[in-house]
């Protein structure tokens, strides 16, 4: 889909906060409510626009330990990492997931009550996937950068 220079500031703007009326939008991209609207509902349907969300802090929920996991597989293959995505989209204390290269095969960033829920997450994991070969977890220290926001600049330039 092209995108135009309206287009990328109408998403610099949502994608840091996506609040705002499209009345504030259009003051500060010089269109109309209307014209925002449109194009908000066309970049929403075209899938530019994934989803619209409120960042929650994972401490004020308590969900105080934050981890980043690596997975390997013994096998590779195309079946057992299918499998192992649908399951793990349906587990609640995965926040995202990537299948990657590298030394592993899947990063997922995941958020625990404590280090006791976490290891049973991992127990969990490798009752229901036997074909896992390990599992790395790197504990997060410190979040010092968190979100979703995408540099716009370079659409904005066209």
């Amino acid at each position: 889909m092209e995108l135009d220079i309206l287009d990328a500031r109408l998403l610099d703007l949502v994608q840091h906060n996506n609040r705002l009326s499209s009345e504030a939008l259009g003051e500060r991209v010089g269109l109309s409510a209307s014209g925002v609207q449109r194009r908000l509902k066309r970049l929403r349907s075209k899938r530019v626009i994934e989803a619209d969300v409120s960042i929650i802090s994972p401490k004020a929920i308590g969900r105080n330990v934050t981890v980043l996991v690596l997975i390997s597989f013994e096998r590779s293959r195309a079946d057992i990492l299918d499998r192992f995505k649908r399951s793990i989209c349906k587990m609640t204390e995965v926040m995202s997931g990537f299948y990657v290269t590298g030394q592993a095969e899947i990063v997922l960033l995941v958020t625990a009550h404590s280090m006791e829920e976490y290891e049973q997450f991992t127990r969990r994991l490798v009752n229901e996937t036997p074909d896992i070969k390990r599992i790395d977890t790197m504990v997060v220290l410190d979040r010092f950068k968190a979100g979703f926001t995408l540099p716009m600049a370079s659409i904005a330039c066209r």
